[in-house]
């Protein structure tokens, strides 16, 4: 399966895990909770998928590696505690709180969330003297004398003997205490994945291109060869850096990050054409709807390559913009509810000096559950940036009302209202603004290409994108509408993927 794939599974298996009878006991007790196992190649996102799993489900996460575990920390130091049996005095061995249980602990004290996943990686590599107490903590899930707590759930991951030397077999056994997944890399489930993390357009349009350099791991007379996910990643954000500073990007600082020197050549050179095409191609004048027909005749005259560049880097920046004023619309939102609480207290007499308290108690109490979360781990970068600006939203009013010298509750609402409007009309206006910017673009395809493959690409993108369906369902946008209708998307798509494969097998 995909990484996908195996992301539902184990979401799924966590929520079933996790379900409680009506006395509050879990349905499936510990002992008989299997532990999931995922088995695939290094790099292929199996870390990040942990992390979405528990942002999406609220719970807590702890990640270990195992490889850089011995028995002494995994299960605890010896010490001799003194006993009495039977009217008989003994020395007794007792052990330590094994570090991976007290990291558990440690998560639910600091966060107070009682549930999460204890997520294992390289567990086939751990070491010789760790390997016998492997199969307890697989089906009674302990470590050393202590249990993981009730509500935690164990995902474990591993790579194939072919990918390192250290892996260790699992006997029947120690398989029949496991749910095994199988994950293969797979480009199409990546790109979902790397849309929403904004990953550098460059990256994305040269992997539509050629899907096959997406992984490879070869063995050559230098050694290993390889490309993973992970290092995709890794580039497309050092890639975004090196130009916000305006510093050269030379085929020596890819090869850092894709360990094929075919791959990193080719990807080198492609960047470098792709920046050519962000010089020629004016983006803001294509949005503005003011862009040159020589510019246009250019894109008409382009080659295949080019205007699947070109079409990216449109892409990429409509789905960031309406995600940005998607974030804006939650943001605005969220502030709703404590504002309402507010205006019902002015309306109940409350005075300024109430309102401001509620206004920095609210703050206080975002701020707390944000920590909380990330204590946890279960915090997102999206949901952490919009409390950021609600907290701030807060405070800032509290002050507001303070510095007013107010002191009826109604009257200083009236001012947290007038800060709330400003921002509803800043949100009213990014919106026309990106409406505009919308057709801009649709006219800009539609003069160039007609009803070409490039129309079909910005349909499909305004079909399929969240941030780009859930801005035209809110807004509408009437060029959206006439081309979809035009389109048969079925057919072409699968016309456009016959061009995308010719392209690769022409070496172009």
């Amino acid at each position: 399966m995909n990484i996908k794939e195996a992301k539902k599974y184990i979401k799924d298996s966590v929520k079933i895990y996790l379900k409680k009878d009506e006395e509050g006991a879990y349905r499936i007790p510990l002992v008989r909770q299997r532990p999931v196992f995922l088995l695939g190649a290094p790099g292929i996102g199996k870390t990040a998928v942990m992390e979405q799993i528990a942002q999406e489900l609220g719970i807590a996460l702890v990640s270990y590696s195992m490889t850089h575990h011995t028995r002494q920390s995994a299960l605890g130091l010896p010490f001799i505690v003194h006993r009495e049996y039977g009217g008989h005095a003994f020395d007794v061995s007792e052990y330590t709180m094994s570090e991976i249980i007290a990291s558990v602990y440690d998560v639910m004290e600091r966060s107070g969330i009682r549930e999460g996943i204890l997520f294992l990686d390289e567990i086939n590599c751990v070491s010789e003297t760790l390997a016998p107490s492997m199969l307890q903590f697989l089906q009674y899930k302990i470590f050393g004398r202590h249990q993981v707590p009730e509500g935690w759930i164990i995902v474990t991951a591993g790579n194939p003997p072919e990918y390192n030397k250290s892996v260790r077999e699992f006997d029947v056994v120690t398989l029949d205490r496991m749910k095994i997944l199988e994950v293969e890399a797979d480009y199409g489930s990546w790109r979902e994945y790397a849309k929403d993390r904004n990953i550098h357009t460059a990256v994305l349009n040269y992997l539509d291109m050629k899907k096959e350099d997406f992984y490879l791991v070869e063995t050559t007379v230098r050694g290993k060869s390889y490309v993973t996910a992970r290092g995709w990643e890794d580039l497309a954000q050092m890639l975004v850096l090196y130009e916000e500073e305006g510093l050269p990007v030379e085929e020596s600082l890819i090869g850092q990050y894709l360990r094929n020197d075919r791959v990193a050549r080719e990807f080198s050179a492609y960047y470098d054409l792709y920046r050519k095409y962000q010089q020629d191609y004016r983006v803001e004048d294509i949005f503005a709807g003011t862009v040159s027909e020589q510019v246009k005749d250019r894109a008409r005259k382009a080659g295949f390559d080019e205007r699947l560049s070109l079409m990216g880097m449109l892409l990429d920046k409509l789905r960031q913009e309406l995600k940005d004023n998607g974030g804006q619309a939650k943001l605005l939102k969220d502030l709703m509810n404590p504002l309402r609480v507010l205006k019902q207290k002015a309306e109940t007499g409350a005075g300024a000096q109430e309102l401001a308290a509620m206004l920095q108690q609210q703050a206080d109490a975002r701020e707390q559950s944000m920590d909380s979360l990330a204590g946890a781990g279960a915090l997102s970068a999206d949901d952490r940036q919009t409390g950021k600006v609600i907290v701030r939203f807060l405070r800032e009013g509290a002050r507001a009302v303070l510095t007013a010298g107010v002191q009826d509750g109604q009257e200083a609402f009236a001012k947290i209202k007038e800060r709330f409007d400003g921002l509803v009309e800043e949100h009213r206006k990014d919106t026309a603004r990106e409406q505009e910017r919308l057709h801009g673009l649709f006219t800009f395809v539609e003069d160039t290409f007609g009803e070409g493959n490039e129309m079909l690409l910005l349909v499909t993108e305004c079909t399929v994108q969240a941030d780009c369906a859930a801005f035209i369902n809110t807004y509408g946008c009437e060029d959206y509408v006439r081309h979809n209708e035009g389109l048969m998307l079925t057919e072409r798509s699968d016309v456009l993927a016959e061009e995308i494969k010719a392209l690769h097998e022409m070496n172009i």
